[in-house]
């Protein structure tokens, strides 16, 4: 069994630590509806008891021993408006009261250490778990991370484009998994050699983000570190489909 294995039909995983269990999700954006307003000028209800609500659900389906956030807990950059900060502040409390929470900091989540309560936050170049490195990804993943056995990074919200023959088209978002690639981190760190088995991309928690359509010419990867990284990574849909290599769907 893989140390990471996505839970069948959701945006999330369980992670084998060892000497536990961790449900790691990606990208939960809370307030994003309120950034779509103000952003773009579209006027979406809120979803945030949906999205609590469903995390809760997996806590209670997985019951892990620790629940890990690959960063951009929050939508908004700066500080959080009112609506924002109270989805992230019921979010925490409706957890169960023993359950530990690591946040690792996005490039979305300002100084969210300062108010969020009791959760672990870690800078964005994340930390390691075990034999599990965990990371946003807006930013180089750390040593130790890249030592670990699998690294596990959101931040990029990969999705596939499919068509049908008759030209009609949706948009499904993925995971995307694969060897890590060493050479793409040798130039970033000469003295340390990235030894780590698998790269796993998390597909964004939240579904209104958006992300990068990995199989559309032209499109770019926002990680620093992606595609070059990701060595002969494959594409899969929340219900396990594979689609084969992404670049080919």
């Amino acid at each position: 069994m893989a140390l990471v294995e996505p839970v069948p039909g959701t945006p999330a995983a369980v992670a084998d630590l060892g000497d536990g269990s961790a449900l790691v999700v990606a990208d939960y954006h809370a307030g994003i509806e309120a950034g779509l307003r103000y952003e773009q000028g579209v006027e979406v209800r809120s979803k945030a008891e949906e999205r609590r609500e469903r995390l809760l659900g997996l806590v209670a389906e997985t019951d892990p021993d620790r629940l890990v956030v690959l960063g951009d807990l929050m939508h908004s950059i700066g500080d959080p408006g009112g609506a924002e900060r109270g989805e992230v502040e019921v979010l925490v409390e409706s957890l169960p009261d023993d359950l530990p929470v690591t946040l690792v900091k996005g490039n979305h989540d300002g100084d969210v250490e300062s108010w969020v309560g009791d959760v672990t936050v870690t800078p964005g170049h994340g930390t390691r778990i075990g034999d599990v490195g965990v990371a946003h990804g807006h930013t180089w993943p750390s040593p130790d991370v890249l030592s670990a056995e699998v690294v596990c990074v959101g931040h990029e919200h990969p999705r596939v484009r499919l068509e049908d023959e008759v030209g009609g088209s949706r948009v499904e978002r993925v995971w995307l998994r694969g060897s890590l690639a060493p050479e793409a981190f040798a130039e970033r760190y000469p003295d340390r050699e990235a030894t780590a088995d698998e790269l796993v991309v998390f597909p964004a928690f939240n579904d209104l983000s958006g992300g990068t359509w990995v199989n559309v010419a032209g499109q770019e990867f926002l990680s620093p570190f992606l595609p070059a990284g990701l060595d002969g990574g494959q594409a899969y849909l929340l219900d396990g489909t594979r689609l084969g290599s992404y670049g080919r769907i």
